[in-house]
Formats: structure tokens, C-alpha cells, sequence
């Protein structure tokens, strides 16, 4: 398998030749990120790429002065929404981009007119904003629909790569998109560890250690898990795996925007993440892989230099690249105050509430997850009683909330069926404040202490 040493995208090279022909225009389009204005009813504000803060910097966004500035939407006028480790609500700054790309800007970013070259253009910087979030080169991102597309193409590139190799490493807590590409590769006659957690959710190295044979072609770990929000050791885990010589791909879905994120000193071949849940559209992911690895398509085609074919989704990348500018901007004061916010949630709740109990490292975890579990309820019964009172969290992942079996992350950490049935996850994000939290505190309280009158 050929080695991609320096990956450059087409329309970076495409630019260089006729970009200077639209300045007039580029200038327009980049209005967006210049000025405050109303575009609808939304509130929209940013700065040009030239004068956008280096890493760690403060932006001096108006929008971003407001922690809590957010769509005019109905979800916000009745509901209390503590479930961003779903899905994200898109940020008004990154709707304020996409929404040229809607309407007049819908140039095929291939084309080769000016329509199309600024479509190129606006691809290019997108590309450039979230390399700067995971502080890395542009060349080394590539665009999907999603993470889970990310993460099949990680497991192909590495598995085509030694075709020789037929064992791969992952954990029994990762998310189902994982784990579920494992089973199939289990079918097809790979061997498959599943590396176990203890009670808070953490990772034997030792284990992983032991568990890597001649054969292994990749690991596969979550960054941070979306159910408990404890983090696992990557730093470690990349050591290990570069001494043993073994691919190592990451699952980032929940620790980009969250966490500080530097791959220019972590060494990981593949790392995934995914638009909706930094305030993204669905519908639109990326896949980093490092400059030396090796890297085969999915879909086959001309796009994305020809590492992944199909029509690029322009706008809904405009908006993963305005999120991940903003997730840069505000990462140093974005973990402080999720932080103190889920503590305070967390304080209060256990002062009103006994029989309530945690699960996961406290000490290494996501801080805006809470996962607790509750004595005496039935979590599908609060869900439905906290749904009519407009209160949005979850049971476990998302994407298991309509199956009645528990979490598989909370019975790997040892919880009776019984345990993770009365188990809840709340969390919080950009845009939920301090009333919100003593509502949901309110809610909950009530809600708990019914069900437990009812038991």
C-alpha cells in the first residue's frame, strides 16, 4: 500500500492558479466572519481567517463574549437540554456561514469557474480551521459524512495496508459504531480482543500491552467515552503502540472541542471526529490520518484529492470549519466553566437526593458528563416523565436509547442490570446556564422522588 507522505487537496492547488480573481467576491463571502449582523433569527459573528487568534487566544467575537447566546429556536424556549453528548445544537455564528453555501454560493467545489473555485475556496479554509483545532496540517484532514465513515475508513486503510495481520485490539466499552464494524470483521475470520475496564471505567495498559502479537494491525480506542465521560490514557496508549509498531486509531467524537487536542505531539495514525457534536450540521465528519500512514478510500473518486470520492457537501463543511474555529477560540475558558457547571449540578443534586451514585473515574473525565445512577427508579419511566416536562437527557449513547438492553459500557464496569437500568446521563454544554441547571435540578428531584413513591 502506497504511503501518502504529502497529501495536497485539489482545490488548494486549484486556488493557487485562479483564487486571485475573486478577491472582490472572497471578500463578500468573508463578511460573515467580519461583522455582527441578523441573518434571520439567528445572531452572527466572527473575523476573517488573516486576523483569527492563534491557538489558546481569546477571539474577541461578540458572540463569543455570551456563553449562552443561542438560535431563536422553540427547543429553547421550552426545554431544558442535557444531552449534548448526543448531538450539538449548531451555533448561530456557524449557521451565519453555512448559509451563503444555501443559497447563491452553491458552486460544485470541483468546477472550475469562479463559482466553483470559491466553493474550492471556502473548502480549503474550513480544512485549514479544524487542522487547527487538533493542531495539525491541513493535508492530514479529510472530509466525510461522519465519524462513523471515519472510522471505517481507518480500519480499512490499516487492514488492507498488512493483509497479513488478522488480529485487532479494541475495548469492551467503546461506542457502537466501533464495535460493531469489529463484529463484522469478526465474522470474516479476524480475531478480535475486546480489552476490559475496571469499575471506573479504566484501562489495564498492561493489558494492552500484553494483548499485541505479531499479527495485531490496529487498536482501536475511544479518546472519551460518551456514556460516562471518563478519558482513557492516549498519551500512554500511543507510546505503547509506537514501540510495539502497531497503527493506533482514535475515536475522538467526544473529546474534540472538549479537551485540549495536539497531534502534532501525539503520535496516532487515524484519528475520527464528527461535526454535530461542536455545533456542526449532521451529516459531515473528518478523518485525520498522519502523513506516514498508510490510507485507502472508501469511496473512490476525484474529491478530497482523490482520498474520498463524492460530491463535496460544501456547506455543511463551511460550518464543521466555522465550529471548529470557534471550539479553538473558546477551548480555554470552554473546560473551566462546563466544569463548574456539572459540579454544581452534581453538589446540589446529591444535597436533595440520597441513593444517587456515580459512575466513572471522577478524577479523569469529559466536564460537561455526569452518569449517575439512581435507587429505586426505572430510567425509561423518568425519561418519559422528564420528557413532559420538556427536560432532555439520556439513558446511555444515543444511539441505543430505543433498545431495553443496558448499556454495555455500564455492565463492562461491572453494574447489575438492575444498576444500569436506573442510570442517567446528563450532559451539559455551550449554551446551558446556571437557571437552567437549578430547573433541571427541580425536575429531576421531582421526578426521582415519584418514581421511588410509586417502587
Amino acid at each position: 500500500m502506497k504511503k501518502h507522505e504529502a497529501i495536497v487537496s485539489p482545490e488548494s492547488s486549484q486556488n493557487g492558479l485562479l483564487g486571485m480573481q475573486d478577491k472582490e467576491r472572497g471578500a463578500q463571502l468573508r463578511s460573515v466572519y467580519g461583522h455582527t449582523r441578523r441573518t434571520g433569527s439567528w445572531e452572527a459573528s466572527g473575523r476573517p481567517a488573516a486576523t483569527r487568534p492563534r491557538r489558546g487566544e481569546t477571539s474577541g467575537c461578540e458572540h463569543l463574549s455570551d456563553p449562552v447566546l443561542r438560535p431563536s429556536s422553540s427547543i429553547w424556549t421550552d426545554s431544558i437540554y442535557f444531552d449534548y453528548n448526543a448531538t450539538t445544537p449548531i451555533d448561530p455564528a456557524v449557521r451565519a456561514a453555512m448559509l451563503p453555501f444555501h443559497d447563491q454560493e452553491f458552486g460544485n467545489a470541483s468546477s472550475f469557474y469562479s463559482l466553483g473555485r470559491r466553493a474550492a475556496t471556502a473548502v480549503t479554509e474550513a480544512r485549514e480551521r479544524v487542522a487547527q483545532l487538533l493542531n495539525t496540517t491541513s493535508s492530514e484532514i479529510i472530509f466525510t459524512s461522519c465519524a462513523t465513515e471515519s472510522i471505517v475508513t481507518a480500519f480499512l486503510s490499516a487492514l488492507e495496508a498488512a493483509p497479513d495481520k488478522r488480529h485487532l485490539i479494541t475495548s469492551n466499552v467503546e461506542h457502537s459504531a466501533t464495535l460493531e464494524l469489529c463484529r463484522y470483521y469478526e465474522s470474516r475470520g479476524y480475531k478480535i480482543t475486546y480489552l476490559p475496564v475496571d469499575r471506573d471505567g479504566n484501562l489495564s495498559l498492561e493489558q494492552l500491552k500484553q494483548s499485541i502479537t505479531p499479527s495485531t494491525a490496529l487498536i482501536s480506542l475511544l479518546w472519551a467515552n460518551n456514556e460516562t465521560g471518563v478519558i482513557f490514557p492516549v498519551e500512554k496508549v500511543a507510546a505503547i503502540a509506537v514501540e510495539q509498531g502497531v497503527p493506533l486509531h482514535l475515536d475522538a467524537v467526544q473529546a474534540v472541542g472538549k479537551i485540549l487536542i495536539d497531534l502534532q505531539a501525539l503520535p496516532v495514525s487515524y484519528l475520527s471526529l464528527s461535526g454535530h457534536k461542536i455545533y456542526a450540521p449532521k451529516g459531515i465528519g473528518a478523518l485525520y490520518v498522519h502523513r506516514h500512514a498508510s490510507y485507502t478510500p472508501l469511496l473512490r473518486g476525484s474529491q478530497e484529492g482523490t482520498r474520498r470520492g463524492g460530491t463535496e457537501n460544501v456547506a455543511n463543511i463551511v460550518g464543521f470549519g466555522h465550529a471548529a474555529m470557534i471550539a479553538t477560540e473558546k477551548l480555554s475558558s470552554e473546560w473551566p466553566r462546563l466544569a463548574a457547571l456539572r459540579d454544581r449540578f452534581e453538589t446540589n443534586l446529591l444535597q436533595q437526593l440520597s441513593g444517587v451514585h456515580f459512575n466513572g473515574n471522577l478524577s479523569s473525565r469529559l466536564p460537561n458528563t455526569s452518569s449517575l445512577t439512581f435507587d429505586g427508579i426505572d430510567a425509561a419511566s423518568a425519561l418519559f416523565l422528564f420528557d413532559e416536562k420538556r427536560f432532555c437527557c439520556s439513558a446511555g449513547s444515543a444511539c441505543n436509547t430505543q433498545s431495553r438492553s443496558p448499556s454495555h459500557v455500564l455492565s463492562a464496569m461491572g453494574r447489575s442490570l438492575e444498576e444500569a437500568r436506573a442510570t442517567l446521563r446528563f450532559s451539559i454544554g455551550r449554551f446551558t446556564t446556571e437557571a437552567e441547571v437549578d430547573q433541571a435540578l427541580e425536575i429531576i428531584s421531582g421526578v426521582v422522588g415519584k418514581l421511588r413513591k410509586l417502587n
